[in-house]
């Protein structure tokens, strides 16, 4: 179990604005997913946990030990809180094999599984003998967090670790972090991916978690217009009494404008069209988004709100 409060500012300058981070959350067995935009803090807190960076407040407590006590003066060293850490660029040696790589590993902390052992788990056995720079992407990553669990910790920190590859190897990568035991705490932008493997998701947004809760069952009922807009799947429009309403994209009804409108449509042009996870979206003038089955096109539509879809936001 992972408790978590952590501040951290940085002043504005001449070319960069100031940036508090200023949250506090839990995380259990499972993966618990960091989403939000860029700039939103979530390497940040990774790197706070860590102990790579210091918070200038708070409190880190890791299965019971306090790593870091702003008040009691405790600041654990990297080296000692037992976290392994995947960086987007992996950092492998480079001049070593993916085999000395996870040897170097296992001697700083011995009597965990073996090299062997690991490489037969990862699938790697037969590139055993190959440097970083002769595997592919999706190697590199199941290397990195092999080396990583190699050295037995108690959490193991991701930062976006499926940029880069391609669906199959996401796959992969998601069939790897779904057998693990090890707690995770994922860094991702990726919605589909928080989707796939947390059972918890904080999101994000200028150095705040503003929801919190099962990744499925915020993105069924985003708490405010805020975090319905970072999902990307909602349209957010003016509500009664200076609320918001908001509805997926899917939902929303358009037809190609024959005659008149019908009760409850109203008149909208069409901007672009593009495909989109296996169906079309259609942009709308003025930002109206609309998913749906391939179908013709036209300049002007017809389109509703069924009102069964609308959803009151705070």
């Amino acid at each position: 179990m992972l408790e978590a409060t952590l501040h951290k500012g940085f002043p504005g300058r001449a070319e960069s604005a100031a940036f508090h981070l200023d949250l506090q959350f839990t995380a259990a067995t499972g993966v618990t997913v960091l989403f939000g935009p860029s700039g939103s803090g979530k390497t940040l807190t990774l790197d706070l946990i860590a102990g790579f960076t210091q918070a200038d407040s708070g409190r880190v407590v890791l299965d019971g030990e306090v790593l870091y006590d702003s008040r009691a003066r405790v600041n654990l060293p990297a080296r000692s809180r037992r976290t392994g850490y995947v960086f987007q660029n992996y950092a492998l040696f480079p001049h070593l094999t993916l085999r000395e790589n996870l040897e170097f590993a296992a001697r700083q902390r011995p009597g965990g599984p073996s090299t062997g052992e690991m490489l037969e788990r990862f699938r790697l056995s037969e590139v055993a003998g190959r440097r970083p720079s002769q595997l592919s992407g999706g190697q590199r990553q199941r290397g990195s967090i092999a080396r990583s669990l190699i050295g037995q910790p108690r959490l193991l920190l991701l930062d976006e670790p499926a940029r880069g590859l391609d669906s199959g190897l996401r796959q992969e990568l998601y069939s790897v972090l779904a057998g693990l035991t090890t707690p995770v705490l994922l860094v991702t932008h990726d919605l589909d991916e928080g989707y796939a493997l947390g059972a918890q998701m904080l999101v994000m947004r200028e150095g705040h978690v503003i929801q919190t809760g099962v990744p499925r069952a915020i993105a069924e009922r985003p708490a405010t217009a805020e975090v319905a807009r970072l999902l990307g799947t909602y349209n957010v429009l003016p509500g009664p009494n200076g609320q918001w309403r908001c509805i997926e994209y899917r939902h929303v009804e358009a037809r190609p404008r024959e005659g008149e409108l019908r009760e409850g449509e109203f008149a909208a042009t069409l901007a672009h069209s593009y495909e989109h996870t296996g169906g079309e979206r259609l942009e709308f003038a003025g930002g109206l988004l609309v998913d749906r089955a391939p179908g013709p096109l036209a300049e002007h539509w017809a389109v509703r709100f069924p009102p069964e879809r609308l959803r009151l936001l705070r």
